[in-house]
């Protein structure tokens, strides 16, 4: 979930697999037959054929993917090539935000500028880029939204909640797998309910919403977002909850 189509791609291409940084033209080669033919994998084979300079009219030939979307993988491609010629020493504010507002992370940008992940976050905090939390709207804008479901986002100006209260802090599996999501939510679920029993306030951070830990009325907030030291460093240091709990 994002404010713009980059940014939520990106976001989803991480919590599908924690291995993938995000949409990276380097883990696949350049193959026509496996863009023509749809698989899990022909995501980052466009990604390399972007990166090679195929055009977006010759990509939809091969791929009948709308050239919308075609055109929204070749700005975060165009912008993955930017920060390979950016000196990690002399990376600007301007650089680094843009590359935040469209999905980057920050091991993603430590990997095109040859830096760390520590060292990006660092300049970042430097910076004061941080991420704004935002209400997902659950009416379409048909009236004022008012829920708990919350997701991060650099597309903002002013966040949707105040953090004026002690919460206690439980991470979720992620993704759904066979044979762990359902066991471990439970452990999550049972958590919650423990920790409410107890007359504690709970943030959820997960974002498999087959999941009972990702219901409304499971917890006091919950995060969609995925589930990575980045991220829960930054939720961890906006709420600055009473504990965390790891599943």
């Amino acid at each position: 979930i994002g404010r713009n189509f980059e940014e939520a791609f990106q976001k989803a291409l991480r919590m599908v697999d924690e291995n993938v940084n995000g949409f990276d033209p380097n883990l696949k080669m350049v193959n026509e037959n496996e863009l023509r033919e749809p698989t899990d994998k022909r995501m980052f084979v466009l990604a390399a054929a972007l990166k090679q300079g195929y055009t977006v009219e010759k990509l939809y030939e091969l791929t009948k993917i709308d050239k919308w979307f075609l055109e929204k993988f070749k700005n975060i491609v165009d912008y993955y090539k930017n920060l390979e010629e950016v000196d990690s020493q002399n990376i600007t504010f301007d650089v680094l935000k843009k590359a935040k507002q469209i999905g980057f992370s920050d091991k993603q940008i430590a990997v095109a500028i040859k830096s760390t992940e520590l060292a990006v976050r660092k300049l970042r905090e430097e910076y004061k880029i941080t991420p704004f939390v935002k209400q997902i709207d659950t009416v379409a804008a048909e009236w004022p939204a008012s829920t708990n479901y919350l997701y991060l986002t650099y597309n903002g100006v002013t966040h949707d909640i105040s953090f004026d209260e002690e919460f206690i802090m439980v991470l979720g599996s992620g993704v759904y797998r066979i044979g762990s999501s359902v066991e471990f939510d439970w452990c999550a679920v049972s958590c919650l309910k423990e920790l409410q029993n107890q007359g504690k306030k709970t943030i959820m951070v997960n974002y498999n919403p087959e999941t009972v830990s990702t219901d409304y009325d499971m917890s006091d907030r919950l995060y969609f977002e995925e589930i990575s030291f980045e991220v829960v460093m930054d939720i961890y240091n906006l709420e600055q909850p009473g504990g965390v709990v790891l599943s």
